[in-house]
């Protein structure tokens, strides 16, 4: 067992070493050496961290299995459609067609369990230090905020494996103390409970971000996000053993702590939202800086060497096509493109109706083929990726945003006060605002009623977060995907057919020719002009392209009491015999 809890440590040091935009994991690797030179001093017990955090990143990570694959479809956007289809991979994921032997189920899965048991070992030995007790008061300090942070990603760990598989098994100790390692599946309360607990933990053991500080660091505010949102999942509905969606015990008690850990990351003023909603993507995540405000909490960092081990496919997988180049996987569907009031800023950077020439002109795509722009190639610089045929960009992955803390407070606040409190109007309102530019006689009444305030919430979480792996996740603990996703279909129905509320839509958008940034020459919402203006192109736009580009492929699997959660890979069973499909399949 020693051997095994030896080899345990090197494994996840020698996978964990990465580089990245800030210091923070620009490390020199430890060799083969045990726990207890590893955790004989502060900074290799640091280094032995970024092994944790590792186990984020990625292909099988956040770099795009859990970013871009797992989080489809939904009722704002739609994972990779066209053929092959079924194809037991990315959409059959995406589509609910998943079946036990999809080929994009298992490395993520264990990849994620992997990150469980470097935590495990890293939260069993950091208080064995002799440092950690007799130590410095800086020495102390530091190793019990290496000692939450591990707290915290185990927490992360669980969370992502719960939320896509349910109930799993569990364990909080490294495998080489354990009896039996085929463990039957933990109820997922249990798990929640645990980490839950875990991080009120975590919080009091990390300091506050600070301005000069990094944000790939999990910090306190970072911390008390996460267990405001897992708070929420604890406190919603899932898919129980029995096929049947419902909330755990005790749901009000988690409403509860959110609304306190949210109300307290609010108060601590370390956070605020960046004037520019654009700016967050555009000049912070895509130019490789961090965001001055302190909007994004914590944002994974992916720098593994351009690879699939550390890195992500944003800008590649998703968004505009430079020169033909890149996937353009992800469908902004145009019934959310249009379900954006006109003055929202935020549809323009959320979705992106175009790709991008060698020469660096715009080319406007039709409405059934919108993609999503907070990730776009052609914002990425710090280097810029155009003349280059790579696949990974080093673009960070945003975990948790201020915008999310400010929506959760409110939602929580509701759902306890059986309404919403005049603050968590205000919060709602910050978020809102921001959104239409400041102008605050654009952003229409917020409701104060229970029902009305939650359909406001709902809304609003589609607005601000699209694109962020959060509405799936969402729609799937207020109980609603089903719901959403049929109003969804039926309202493609009516816009490919331009009845209804998309009677008025133009079958043709004109746009200006030449130019490296999309101008629309004609109204989205009336039917073109006879004659196309001077100096334009244009392009296709309503129609029925919708039937066969979106409507053939859109959720088709989807089945209630089935399609809320994943199969387990056939791997998995084969690995342990004390388990069975239970769900997802």
């Amino acid at each position: 067992m020693k051997r095994i809890y030896k080899n345990l440590i090197v494994l996840f040091l020698s996978l964990g070493m990465l580089s990245s935009c800030e210091d923070y994991l620009e490390v020199t690797p430890v060799s083969s050496f045990g726990p207890d030179y590893i955790f004989s001093n502060v900074t290799n017990a640091t280094k032995a961290l970024t092994g944790v955090y590792a186990a984020l990143g990625g292909d099988h990570g956040y770099g795009i299995r859990l970013s871009m694959y797992y989080p489809l479809d939904d009722d704002i956007m739609m994972g990779q459609g066209g053929n092959p289809f079924p194809d037991n991979e990315r959409r059959d994921i995406a589509h609910y067609n998943v079946q036990p032997s999809n080929t994009q189920l298992r490395l993520p899965f264990n990849q994620l369990f992997l990150g469980v048991e470097r935590a495990n070992i890293f939260i069993a030995e950091i208080p064995k230090m002799s440092l950690y007790e007799n130590g410095s008061e800086t020495d102390k300090r530091e190793l019990r905020r290496l000692h939450g942070e591990a707290l915290a990603l185990r927490a992360q760990f669980y969370f992502e494996l719960v939320r896509n598989w349910g109930d799993l098994p569990a364990q909080f100790s490294p495998s080489s103390t354990q009896a039996d390692l085929f463990l039957e599946r933990t109820d997922r309360d249990v798990i929640y409970n645990q980490i839950i607990d875990d991080l009120g933990v975590a919080a009091d053991l990390v300091p506050w971000g600070t301005a000069g500080g990094s944000n790939e660091r999990l910090t306190q505010g970072a911390i008390r996000a996460l267990r405001a949102r897992i708070s929420l999942f604890r406190g919603g509905y899932s898919l129980r053993l029995d096929r049947q969606m419902r909330r755990g015990s005790d749901h009000l008690r988690y409403y509860q702590i959110a609304k306190e850990e949210t109300e307290k990351i609010i108060q601590s003023g370390s956070h605020r939202l960046n004037p520019s909603f654009q700016s967050v993507f555009k000049d912070a995540l895509l130019a490789k800086r961090r965001e001055p405000n302190g909007e994004i909490l914590w944002e994974l960092a992916m720098t593994g060497g351009s690879s699939q081990f550390g890195d992500s496919k944003l800008g590649y997988y998703n968004g505009p096509r430079w020169n033909n180049l890149g996937n353009s996987a992800l469908t902004i569907l145009p019934t959310f493109y249009y379900s954006f009031d006109p003055n929202d800023l935020r549809r323009d950077v959320t979705a992106a109706p175009y790709n991008v020439n060698q020469d660096l002109t715009i080319v406007a795509r039709n409405i059934q083929t919108i993609v999503d722009g907070k990730f776009r190639r052609d914002w990425i610089t710090n280097p810029v990726t155009f003349g280059s045929n790579a696949q990974y960009f080093n673009v960070n992955w945003p975990m948790i945003r201020y915008s999310d803390v400010l929506l959760m407070f409110a939602e929580a606040d509701n759902e306890v006060n059986n309404g919403p409190s005049p603050a968590a109007r205000a919060a709602f309102e910050e978020v809102r605002l921001r959104g239409f530019g400041g102008d605050a006689s654009l952003i229409g009444t917020t409701p104060t009623d229970y029902q009305g305030f939650f359909q406001a919430v709902v809304n609003e979480r589609s607005f601000e977060l699209a694109g962020e792996g959060i509405r799936k996740y969402d729609l799937i603990r207020w109980n609603l995907l089903e719901t959403k996703l049929n109003e969804t279909k039926a309202k493609l129905t009516d816009m490919a057919q331009r009845t209804g509320d998309y009677a008025n839509l133009p079958t043709i958008m004109y746009y200006e020719a030449g130019v490296n940034e999309l101008r629309w020459l004609n109204s989205l919402y009336q039917p073109q002009p006879a004659q196309a203006p001077a100096g334009s192109a244009s392009i296709a736009w309503a129609g029925t392209g919708i039937n066969t580009t979106i409507l053939t492929f859109y959720a088709v699997g989807f089945t209630s009491g089935k399609s809320e959660l994943l199969p387990l890979h056939t791997s998995i069973l084969d690995a342990n015999p004390k388990l069975k499909q239970e769900y997802g399949y």
